[in-house]
């Protein structure tokens, strides 16, 4: 019988780790977490709830999440966010899943939440991400802004959701933009890529209209605007702090 070790990366998460813990205990092998040495009780409710605890500081979030994987004792892992919890159907899909040799990594869909309403449209369901793996055929790009997976064998699907608690609001939603616009700035900085006004003006509008019109987002009235709004704006802050990046070498 195939066990699971469930990993999640967390960062002052004291508001979400039980809740992510416990939706895994009684099924799962181990529950791992690696603490980016939070400031709050994240490491302390973590131990609470049976949880086995590293701590790595956060460098490029690909090194970071393979170093993670690896302190799973089992071949079989379930990396989950923090603000994540897994669904009792999800629990039998991945159950029966593991006993298989038929794929070596599972992509599972993502129920994501603004606030206490589910995002259904837009492009952010189903969202579906390869979170279950075998840990030594899985890897990440060792890159600090949406890296890619890579793996050696084939790829299937579950049907049930993880339920992500994405935001509690707007705000953190933004505050998510700068962080994540930051990023993305220092890699087109590092690449040497070639950007304009222009083009930068095209991909948002492309990024707006795909996520409003073309993705349904105008069904999820006025979060689904602000979602594609959401998308544009990534691709106009990553160039002005792009362009503030490559004036301030000058």
């Amino acid at each position: 019988m195939k066990k699971l070790s469930v990993v999640t990366i967390a960062k002052n998460e004291e508001a979400n780790i039980a809740a992510c813990i416990n939706s895994t205990k009684l099924w799962a092998d181990e529950h791992v977490v690696v603490d980016d040495f939070s400031s709050d009780k994240t490491v302390e409710i973590a131990k609470a709830n049976g949880a086995i605890v590293f701590q790595r500081k956060m460098d490029i979030e690909g090194v970071h999440r393979n170093w993670a994987y690896q302190r799973a004792k089992n071949e079989w892992v379930l990396s989950l966010d923090a603000d994540e919890e897994v669904t009792p159907e999800l629990k039998e899909e991945i159950s029966k899943a593991i006993q298989s040799d038929e794929h070596v990594v599972y992509n599972i869909p993502l129920r994501t939440y603004i606030g206490n309403y589910w995002v259904q449209h837009g492009g952010w369901y189903p969202g579906r991400k390869d979170r279950l793996f075998k840990k030594d055929e899985f890897k990440y790009e060792e890159t600090g802004v949406h890296p890619r997976v890579f793996y050696k064998g084939r790829c299937g699907r579950l049907n049930s959701d993880i339920i992500h608690k994405g935001y509690e609001d707007f705000a953190e939603l933004f505050r998510g933009l700068n962080g994540q616009t930051t990023l993305e700035a220092q890699k087109w900085f590092d690449d040497k890529r070639k950007m304009s006004v222009g083009r930068v003006f095209w991909k948002a509008l492309d990024r707006f209209f795909r996520a409003y019109v073309r993705k349904k987002g105008y069904k999820d009235g006025m979060i689904g605007f602000v979602v594609a709004l959401n998308g544009a704006l990534y691709q106009v802050f990553s160039y002005a702090k792009y362009w503030e990046m490559q004036n301030n070498k000058k």
